[in-house]
Formats: structure tokens, sequence, C-alpha cells
């Protein structure tokens, strides 16, 4: 439960009590340290992403400890979600000689997926990826990657060479240089991570609001109308939170896989 929702039931608060309108804002993503070590805060984000990578690592761990020739419902589970991000994300972007980076690429699907998901479980109820500060060392481990896989397969120089396009007349290089070079080093990790922040930074704020605005205007009167107008808003944005989680972590992982390939065969 954020701020604003605790404190809105918290206090009885309703539109003709006169108590004003508790509105949700950056305070409902700033949370209370649960312990504190000299300088260091312990968040409940901080607590989920744990959470969230314990819950991957757990599920994939029962699933193939001791695999069977006949799976069983969890191996069979951990089978298809494999195969899911391998024929969907993977395979369209590396084809099959990309097989030696599906763990890396499942394990950051269902670990964005997860963090995600946390904002429609009831008490967790925040999403870990609405905090930027938990999205760049996603992108900063992204990009690692990229580079070196880059330098690897091309060479430094080839590397460079090969982000500005052939073929172009001389005097066009003087502004299509730095303009690739700030694509490529600044503007796609940059939106990267900013797209997958604000996807899940709006959506949490828009699912507070609705909640917020349903028991506020709840009332034996007319705002009794209005209330269940803004619950009904509340839950389509909840189904709508159901899909952008799961869009979010797919479109973060596939970003992911077209670097990569860009990286091993820059003509791909």
């Amino acid at each position: 439960m954020t701020g604003a929702v605790a404190a809105a039931a918290g206090g009885g608060c309703h539109i003709f009590n006169g108590c004003g309108f508790p509105a949700p804002g950056l305070q409902d993503f700033a949370w209370k340290p649960i312990f504190t070590i000299g300088s260091f805060s312990f968040t409940k984000p901080m607590l989920l992403a744990i959470l969230a990578a314990v819950v991957v690592i757990g599920f994939f761990w029962a699933a193939f400890r001791k695999p069977k020739l006949i799976p069983g419902r969890t191996q069979s589970l951990g089978e298809m979600a494999i195969l899911a991000v391998r024929d969907q994300i993977l395979r369209p972007s590396l084809g099959a000689r990309g097989d030696s980076y599906l763990p890396f690429l499942v394990s950051l699907f269902f670990f964005i997926y997860m963090m995600n998901i946390m904002e429609l479980i009831p008490i967790l109820q925040f999403p870990v990826t609405s905090r930027i500060g938990f999205v760049w060392p996603m992108v900063f481990i992204v990009y690692f990657l990229y580079l070196y896989l880059g330098v690897k397969h091309q060479g430094a120089w080839g590397y460079l060479r090969n982000m500005i396009p052939p073929g172009v007349p001389w005097p066009i290089y003087i502004i299509l240089v730095p303009v690739e070079l700030l694509r490529f080093f600044v503007f796609q990790p940059f939106t990267l991570g900013v797209r997958l922040f604000g996807n899940m930074f709006a959506g949490h704020l828009l699912l507070t609001i609705f909640t917020i605005a349903s028991w506020y205007l709840l009332s034996l009167s007319v705002g009794l109308l209005y209330a269940a107008g803004s619950f009904a808003l509340a839950i389509f944005v909840f189904v709508l939170e159901t899909l952008v989680t799961l869009l979010q972590a797919f479109i973060f992982t596939t970003l992911t896989a077209t670097y990569i390939a860009s990286s091993v065969e820059p003509a791909h």
C-alpha cells in the first residue's frame, strides 16, 4: 500500500468530510528504510528485487534440478518458459547460433518480469522497475556485453567503423559521425532504461490515482456513482498493467538480443 493510499484509508478521508483529496505523487515512490547499517538503508524495493531474483532462481532450480525424460508439471513449465524466450526473442534476432546467450536472456526476461509483476500482487504492490536506480545496472550490464562482444568479434576499430553507414559522401560524415556515436553510446542506452522505467512509473501512478479516488469518492450519495466509475477505471488499469508488465520485459530483452546480434554480426 502506497503512502497516499494508506493516508486516505487510515484517516477515513472521503469527499464530504472536508479532508481534501490525498493526491499521489513522487512521495509514493520513496520508502522509509526497513533497517539501516551505517549510511546504507535497506528499503522495500530492494527487498522486492531480492525476492524477484529468489523466485526466478528457485523456480528454475525446482524445474531442472532433477530433469526427467517425461517432464513433470514444474519441469514442463520451465521448458515452456525457456522455449518461449528462445523462439520469440532469441531466434528471430540471433538464429540458432545464438543459443549460447539463451541463459542470459531467460534470466534477464524473467527477472524484469518478476520485478514488474510485483505491482499487481497484494501486499507487495510496487513495481521495482519504477525506481530508475534498479534499471540502470541492467542497462549497464547489457551495454557492457554489447560493447565487449562487438570488440571481440569485429575488433575495436572495425566495431567503431561499422557503426557508421558506408557509401556516404565524405562531407556528410562531419554530421553523421557524431550523431551515430551519440546514438550508440548515449541515446540507445538512455532509451533502453527510460522506456522500462517510464512505463512502470506511469502505470503504478495511474493505478494509485484511481484506487485512491475510488476510496475518496465513496459515500452514500451521488459520490457513490463517481466512486464506481473510478473503481472501474482502476480495474481497467490493473488489467492493462498485466499486459504492460509482460510487454516491457519482452521489449527490454528483445532489444538486448538485437544489440547482441549487431555486435556478433554487424550486417545481420
